[in-house]
């Protein structure tokens, strides 16, 4: 496993993480995230992903029963949890979602208690909030660093500019900014990392925990002749992510992928990992599998991270494209 340092602080990650996004409750037990759990940290993996949203906080509450379980040593592993959307869905009331100092500060004692650990290596603010003055956002993250229940905090899916806003604020009040960002980077979707945060990683450092790198499954080729029953994109609550992600324009390029890997004789998955952390600027990218097969071959980037020479990834462009478009938020 390589281990990389998340922008300017002194934390490092492994390049390959695992997190629980739609699989934890929704696609397996705990029977299977312990053994999933398990091969990632056996195989080097020591950081894992969560949120207070995913499977409305069942997601925390399953992976803090298999790490009391694991009885790992704490300091081996980083764990996060992410503040926004709330987990009561329609249920939400006002104060119930958001960035306001009430929410982040109660969500950050229930992501806790659920995934039963006395504090959050990582904490993000899931979504840049328009209602709330980032003055509060920035005082409330640094109030809970200096209470001891999150080590560093960060955004996600927030633009340049107002990553770079939240900086000013810190400055400004000799406070810490946001020092990690989890946007969504893969084949599909480049944007961000390729052209919005380019002066954020040049002025003030920025570590990157990438999250989709394999475009919800698109880039394994297992949707060129259809949806499988037990994919994703046919779970209930995610036509969202189906009618963004099932798009015959994609379906031929990733066809034309498939080549490429033959080629190098490999998987498209790990192909399409590979070429993620191939990006310096990505700290680490988050792997999602539902399988022991799917978390092997997917380790298997590794392997593939040398073959990706300058030639390889100018085919790759040609067949993706190389200049970034807009997010389809």
């Amino acid at each position: 496993m390589e281990y990389r340092r998340m922008g300017r602080t002194g934390l490092q990650l492994s390049v390959l993480s695992y997190g629980s996004w739609v699989t934890f409750h929704k696609q397996i037990d705990d029977s299977i995230a312990d053994e999933l759990m398990g091969v990632a940290y056996d195989s080097g993996i020591n950081f894992f992903d969560n949120a207070e949203v995913y499977a409305l906080g069942e997601s925390e509450k399953m992976m803090g029963r298999v790490l009391k379980k694991k009885g790992w040593d704490r300091t081996s592993y980083t764990v996060s949890s992410k503040a926004f959307f709330g987990w009561r869905g329609k249920n939400n009331k006002p104060n119930q979602t958001g960035l306001s100092r009430k929410h982040l500060t109660e969500a950050c004692h229930e992501a806790l208690q659920r995934l039963q650990t006395d504090y959050l290596d990582l904490y993000f603010c899931h979504r840049p909030d328009k209602n709330t003055p980032i003055e509060e956002v920035v005082q409330t993250m640094n109030t809970l660093i200096q209470q001891g229940k999150i080590l560093y905090w960060g955004t996600s899916e927030w633009s340049g500019v107002e990553i770079m806003e939240a900086h000013r604020v810190a400055a400004d009040y000799r406070l810490i900014g946001p020092s990690v960002e989890q946007p969504e980077y893969n084949l599909f979707n480049r944007y961000k990392l390729e052209n919005d945060y380019l002066q954020v990683f040049k002025n003030v450092g920025l570590g990157t925990t990438i999250w989709s790198p394999l475009a919800s499954g698109l880039l394994t080729g297992k949707y060129n002749n259809g949806i499988p029953e037990d994919a994703r994109l046919s779970i209930p609550g995610f036509e969202w992510l189906k009618d963004r992600t099932f798009v015959e324009e994609k379906l031929n390029k990733v066809r034309a992928y498939q080549q490429l890997a033959d080629e190098l004789g490999c998987s498209m998955a790990a192909l399409s990992i590979a070429w993620c952390v191939k990006n310096p600027n990505v700290t680490t990218a988050i792997l999602g599998a539902t399988k022991r097969h799917q978390l092997e071959e997917n380790l298997k980037a590794l392997n593939v991270l040398p073959l990706l020479t300058e030639e390889i990834m100018t085919k790759i462009d040609s067949i993706f494209g190389t200049k970034p478009v807009l997010p389809e938020y």
